[in-house]
């Protein structure tokens, strides 16, 4: 038989059902057998991958609801894509109830594992990789649902992508753990979605390590309630390689986190330092030559960071990017922990911000701080900056944890 089927019995929804261990080792036939098993696949059926190396030329596609396809270890599975041909992902995921664990996914032509409109999609000690390192034709994403919920990504490891290496997109209820981003353009990021919990994880060697966007013109907008809480976020500095255009392009090399025109944002107890240009900017978004968006709130509210642990940071701004250009010219060289920009709507600039939309900063050692009055920034008045940090030293309102299956 081209794959070996193991038939065993599982109880689902009734003592009838019947369930395949469905197990496809390696061959010069791999990828023809891999997308075979995902076609005849039935709920509840696993596809086992055995130690090895899966040569692949053809990108994968699985649409077939409650399926698991797990490996031997993230080691010991690897599936290779070095001389794909065809295909935008290596593994593309349009279905739900699915659990991906213990393999690898490496040098795919573009993104490692996508997954669109999924509900309940679990990625365990999964790795993606780009072996030869950080580099523009690397494909943009490693893990990278969007469009879904209840997604749990755990174990995993992100390495060499373009753009994100562990990427959320206009999706509820995520939890994102225990994993390790490496040498991406940005680490984690969580973009336009609802419900995050990002914790446990480690994000270094990126040029950002920690990513909590929302932009305009995407069918789900206004990203909030995000936790970002026990990671290690250090060491962010390599240059960034995203290919021109793209939107973290723009990212300067050395950034620990940037929250980015989201709202209910708690960052805490993390460890954060050795980042070159900052360790945390709260931004707003802002593109000249963006046409405007009705629909999109541009500017973040509700920020809250809190009991952190900072290091070094600020010691190679990456002037080259406007973000970092502007700090060190008005921070003169002494650039700080945590940035906001300052930028709010016109009647808040002027009457105020309300009082549940202001950032709240507490219990973060001698982490130094700078906001830009934008106003007298733009006017070229005196004194555009503020590091007293004292009035945003307002009570923390913790963030409620995420559920997924009403379990943490």
């Amino acid at each position: 038989m081209r794959i070996l089927l193991i038939i065993g019995l599982f109880l689902f929804n009734s003592f009838d059902a019947v369930s395949k261990v469905i197990i496809v080792p390696p061959s010069e036939n791999a990828q023809e057998q891999i997308q075979e098993a995902m076609i005849l696949a039935e709920s509840g059926d696993e596809i086992q991958l055995t130690n090895g190396v899966y040569q692949i030329e053809d990108g994968l596609s699985l649409d077939i609801d409650n399926v698991t396809i797990t490996g031997s270890g993230h080691q010991n599975t690897v599936l290779d894509f070095s001389n794909q041909m065809t295909g935008a992902q290596g593994l593309m995921i349009t279905s739900d109830g699915i659990t991906l664990k213990d393999f690898a996914i490496i040098n795919t032509k573009g993104d490692a594992i996508k997954a669109k409109g999924s509900d309940d999609i679990s990625f365990l000690n999964i790795r993606t990789e780009w072996t030869n390192g950080p580099n523009a034709s690397n494909g943009a994403y490693g893990l990278y649902p969007v469009e879904s919920k209840n997604v749990l990504i755990d174990g995993c490891i992100a390495i060499g992508a373009s753009d994100a290496g562990i990427y959320v997109g206009q999706s509820e209820n995520i939890i994102v753990k225990n994993s390790v981003a490496e040498y991406n353009v940005a680490g984690i990021e969580i973009e336009n979605s609802y419900f995050a919990d990002v914790k446990n994880n480690i994000a270094r060697y990126n040029t950002g390590g920690i990513l909590v966007f929302d932009l305009p013109d995407l069918p789900q907008q206004g990203g909030h309630h995000v936790r970002v809480f026990d990671n290690l976020i250090t060491d962010n500095n390599t240059d960034n390689f995203a290919p021109e255009g793209n939107i973290v392009g723009e990212v300067p090399r050395g950034t620990g986190i940037i929250i980015m025109a989201n709202s209910d944002v708690e960052v805490f107890n993390n460890d954060i330092s050795d980042n070159g240009t900052l360790n945390i900017a709260i931004v707003s978004y802002s593109d000249p030559n963006q046409e405007s968006d009705e629909n999109y709130y541009p500017y973040p509210k509700s920020i809250q960071i809190h009991g952190n642990r900072f290091g070094a940071s600020g010691f190679n701004p990456d002037t080259d990017k406007e973000l970092a250009g502007i700090l060190y010219e008005l921070s003169e060289g002494n650039m700080p922990d945590i940035f906001w920009d300052g930028v709010l709507p016109i009647s808040q600039m002027i009457l105020g911000q309300p009082e549940d939309e202001k950032i709240r900063l507490k219990n973060n050692g001698e982490a130094s701080f700078l906001a830009i009055r934008p106003l007298r920034y733009l006017l070229s008045f005196p004194n555009p900056i503020d590091r007293d940090q004292s009035q945003y030293s307002r009570k923390i309102e913790s963030l409620k944890p995420v559920l997924i299956n009403s379990s943490e």
